[in-house]
């Protein structure tokens, strides 16, 4: 039975493949979406992806998480360096959590180098593109394994 995974994405995710593709990459949303899935498939993981633009939203599903799913991937988008509210749901999850970032927030402007999320987040990869949510999934099917 495949293990269940959430993958989460923040705010002006929606708009990947036509917001700052120099930052950010070509692959759309949907793109990453399917390839997620398919890893995780791979992996022996159930992978379901949501992104929104609401904070709130967002938090309710972080919250929903506890008893649905084993672990939980999460590109918190700009809520990275401005959402407590996000922190404290996280800290609620007894499950592993991994941020990801496209870009390499430290390499950014200097608002960006810190993260609520990542208080609370097992690892972050962030720098390496869509290949960032390949590399969350595998270290998470590692993690529900014991490996880690």
């Amino acid at each position: 039975m495949k293990r269940p995974v959430l993958v989460l994405n923040g705010p002006n995710l929606n708009l990947l493949g036509r917001r700052e593709p120099g930052i950010y990459g070509e692959l759309s949303l949907a793109d990453i979406d399917q390839r997620c899935i398919d890893w995780g498939s791979e992996l022996g993981l159930d992978v379901t992806c949501r992104q929104s633009n609401g904070e709130g939203e967002l938090v309710t599903w972080i919250q929903d998480a506890q008893g649905a799913y084993d672990a939980l991937i999460i590109n918190p988008g700009a809520y990275s360096h401005t959402s407590v509210a996000m922190h404290d749901a996280l800290r609620f999850l007894e499950v592993p959590i991994l941020e990801v970032h496209l870009s390499n927030i430290h390499q950014r402007e200097a608002f960006r180098h810190f993260s609520y999320v990542s208080l609370v987040a097992k690892g972050v990869i962030c720098g390496l593109g869509a290949k960032g949510y390949e590399l969350a999934l595998t270290a998470v099917a590692d993690l529900l394994k014991g490996n880690g």
